[in-house]
């Protein structure tokens, strides 16, 4: 073990992981556009984005000399005082936000973007309950954790109470043993009957990913979305989107829920509300939730709200977004990527599906099509799991491996040549998987 290594794990965690696996965690040292260096020179070709956040790529000089003259005007300010980028990026979210939704409460992260969204739907409607998905990830903070149905709840089960899960529009793996678009979105059905009979009056908000990534890599089926509006309007349950993955261009529209022409209650956004640069989320609430908030105590808060580092980071992302026509070209790749994908399947039977939506994509591996029969079960870390990760690395491409799923979302700006040569490296990948797994 180097001695870089050992300082890093004698001095720092790393999150999600057993710490002693990290001996190996991959070095960043610099990077421009779709690649970054370690401090040897070996270069990857980011896949991932880092972590579903640098949707403009790596050394963006207009977001860094954003940052740059923003510390040298303002660095720092109390989240109790008004400053121009403060000002400048509530309205530019407003303009590019959907239907009414107006004011953000601005946050340091995605996880504190839904916890803020979840406390101002208890505050809002006076009701505690919240629903989420059993395949989500919302957040690390103990309120979002213990919402959400992913794994990483249960280390911290039994948290604040409230939290109620329904099964998912996971169409691959339909809990209700049914097949889309023949079964007239049976799930929304389910999640109706299961509202009633949870008591709609004590259902404060039900949040939800539009594009559901690290918990399952699938988008919401045509039409659920929709559903699951007009139910919470039937039961004045505040809808909130989590948008902090999806968000910005992610999917090939603004928001995810753009593909719907649906209006969420509250919006949640992080990742690429700066592409990453500087840390910050929000969360955007419509217009009947500002203004119960104009006459009623907001009691939450938190010293680095809008930070002006943040702001002009935001502020040039979305510049970014639209001068170089990023969302744009997250629809045209996005084409591609899919296309290459299915191709990928018909030639490898390990793939027991592909999906995508814009640039976020998944693989999902099984040991029998027929069966759907997992290589790694739900759940759990086998060997195996290290080994695939080990060869991307090695063939310098950086991506996100979680049980049986591989996930895909390269920046936004990615050039074809640069998607197909990290396809190309995938189809290795699994090629090496068929033949370790067979």
């Amino acid at each position: 073990m180097s001695s870089d290594t050992q300082s890093n794990r004698a001095h720092n965690f790393f999150p999600w992981t057993i710490q002693a696996t990290q001996d190996q965690a991959v070095e960043i040292a610099g990077g421009e556009g779709v690649y970054f260096w370690d401090s040897q020179g070996k270069r990857y070709l980011d896949f991932i984005s880092q972590l579903f956040n640098l949707n403009l790529g790596h050394g963006n000089r207009q977001v860094i000399q954003a940052i740059q003259h923003q510390a040298a005007t303002l660095c720092a300010a109390s989240s109790m005082v008004r400053h121009e980028g403060r000002e400048r990026l509530g309205e530019q979210l407003a303009e590019i936000t959907p239907g009414d939704l107006c004011k953000a409460f601005f946050t340091n992260s995605g996880s504190e973007a839904n916890e803020i969204a979840l406390e101002m739907a208890r505050m809002y409607t006076g009701r505690q309950k919240v629903l989420a998905k059993y395949r989500s990830y919302h957040g690390t903070t103990m309120g979002t954790l213990t919402v959400c149905g992913d794994p990483r709840r249960m280390a911290v089960e039994s948290g604040p109470p409230g939290a109620v899960r329904f099964f998912d529009p996971f169409c691959y793996r339909c809990d209700f043993n049914l097949t889309y678009p023949d079964c007239a979105l049976h799930c929304a059905d389910a999640l109706e009957r299961q509202i009633v009979m949870e008591g709609p009056d004590s259902i404060a908000a039900l949040i939800i990913e539009p594009f559901t990534a690290a918990a399952g890599g699938f988008p919401s089926p045509p039409g659920y979305l929709r559903r699951v509006r007009a139910i919470c309007d039937k039961y004045g349950i505040v809808m909130i989107a989590d948008e902090v993955i999806c968000g910005f261009g992610r999917t090939g529209e603004w928001f995810a829920v753009d593909h719907e022409d649906v209006v969420p209650d509250i919006l949640t956004v992080a990742k690429g509300l700066t592409s990453g640069y500087v840390p910050m989320g929000a969360a955007i609430v419509n217009r009947a939730i500002a203004d119960h908030f104009e006459q009623q105590m907001l009691p939450i808060g938190c010293t680095y709200t809008a930070h002006p580092l943040a702001c002009a980071a935001g502020l040039a992302a979305i510049e970014q977004y639209e001068s170089l026509d990023a969302i744009q070209n997250s629809r045209k790749m996005g084409q591609v990527l899919a296309a290459e994908l299915r191709l990928m399947k018909e030639r490898h039977p390990i793939i027991g599906d592909v999906r995508s939506q814009g640039l976020i994509a998944c693989v999902e591996l099984v040991r029998d099509r027929n069966t759907k029969e997992p290589i790694v079960e739900f759940n759990t870390a086998p060997p195996l799991v290290d080994e695939i990760k080990a060869q991307f690395i090695e063939r310098g491409l950086y991506l996100y491996v979680r049980w049986n799923l591989i996930l895909l979302s390269p920046p936004l700006v990615i050039e074809e040549e640069d998607l197909r040569k990290g396809l190309a490296l995938l189809e290795e990948v699994i090629e090496w998987v068929a033949n370790r797994a067979s």
